[in-house]
């Protein structure tokens, strides 16, 4: 049933379940997208970005809310803390009773990295296909397979001044067999996966002038810092302290003996170096598509819980920015501070002075009043 929604209503010629029904419906949308009037590809990514973003808001808005009630639990997780000091298995086991009775998932910030994963090697693939660029190993380029693959498809061009980086076509037969081979699956004509309203008539102009002439099917190595044969791009590093950012707000304050502080930290720290990694391997596209995903998640979760734990940042705390939410009260100056004993001597008691019932700091008496009392016992 699925090949013959795909084929026959969709006008999709080549349609290979259980991947392209994953694959092809975000395909179709960004290329739909892309043929928009005085819309290009950057532009496209940017309204694919949204648009996918604002499907899954419901999801997202329900986690948010998630976390920011964890957050409020902070100070019952400290008091298990307390109360079972020494003992970690029973603070893990009133831990996750307590996360349990409140409906609180403590693992829940994994889950918008885990949900756009898979969003993440959809639009990888798009890059890849769209660029109509495929790059082969030397072995690859030279193989029996590959020739006859070009014999069947002659549409395949090779990219000048390369010898193992080819253009895939736009159209040509749509279930050659070569197809099935992993290395040579790319070179799928881009109409034979395309509804029949948006095919193309010419290939994807992925290079983007109002970005300084930069290429989105390929990795940075304009604006990146090169370390040897891997580069630091510096999309990349934007995206990754939006990334830090994000993981920030919804994460608690680090506890000792907390079970899940541990985690959160390294999850802190981990996804925003993994986002620089993945910036010197992945296309431009990719990376623009995390700092657009990642900025609107960003604005939503201030919408809904303001800036959560984001200070004290590294022991900044800003005027403008609240304490976080699972902080406790500062120390409120009191009136009657004189009453204890760590308490100045020498500050007043309005409380005992009024009262005549306290000790510390007594009004010292009137001079003519002790000289009279004096006089009175000589006689």
């Amino acid at each position: 049933m699925p090949i013959v929604v795909g084929q026959g209503f969709l006008g999709i010629e080549h349609f290979n379940p259980p991947w392209d029904v994953f694959f092809l419906p975000l395909f179709n949308l960004l290329i739909a997208i892309y043929e928009l009037p005085i819309v290009d590809f950057a532009l496209a990514i940017i309204l694919f970005t949204i648009v996918i973003r604002t499907i899954l808001a419901p999801l997202f808005i329900r986690q948010i809310r998630s976390q920011k009630e964890m957050q409020r639990m902070q100070p019952l997780v400290r008091e298990v803390q307390r109360k079972h000091k020494g003992n970690r298995q029973k603070i893990t086991e009133e831990t996750m009773a307590l996360y349990k009775e409140h409906g609180v998932n403590q693992f829940g910030g994994c889950l918008p990295v885990v949900l756009q994963l898979p969003i993440l090697f959809a639009l990888y693939q798009a890059l890849i296909r769209a660029s109509n660029v495929v790059t082969l190993t030397a072995e690859q380029a030279t193989s029996t397979a590959f020739a006859q693959l070009r014999e069947a498809l002659p549409g395949i061009t090779q990219v000048a001044g390369s010898t193992t980086q080819f253009n895939a076509p736009l159209d040509g037969p749509c279930n050659l067999p070569q197809y099935n081979i992993p290395e040579f699956s790319h070179f799928l004509p881009l109409n034979c996966q395309l509804i029949s309203p948006i095919k193309l008539d010419e290939p994807v102009n992925t290079t983007i002038s109002w970005l300084f002439n930069l290429n989105l099917a390929t990795v940075d190595h304009v604006f990146a810092i090169s370390i040897g044969v891997f580069a630091i791009s510096l999309l990349a590093v934007v995206a990754a302290a939006l990334q830090f950012v994000q993981v920030r707000m919804t994460s608690t304050r680090p506890t000792p003996g907390d079970p899940t502080s541990g985690m959160q930290s390294t999850m802190t720290y981990t996804f925003p170096l993994l986002t620089i990694v993945w910036g010197g391997i992945f296309p431009r596209g990719l990376i623009l598509y995390w700092v657009v995903y990642t900025a609107y998640l960003v604005i939503q979760q201030y919408l809904i819980m303001g800036w959560g734990n984001l200070f004290p940042l590294f022991g900044w705390q800003p005027r403008w920015a609240p304490l976080p939410v699972d902080a406790p009260l500062p120390r409120q100056k009191r009136d009657d501070a004189s009453d204890s004993p760590a308490a100045d001597p020498q500050t007043p008691n309005p409380r005992a002075s009024s009262s005549g019932g306290g000790r510390t700091n007594p009004r010292p008496p009137n001079r003519r009043q002790g000289s009279a009392k004096r006089r009175g016992r000589k006689r």
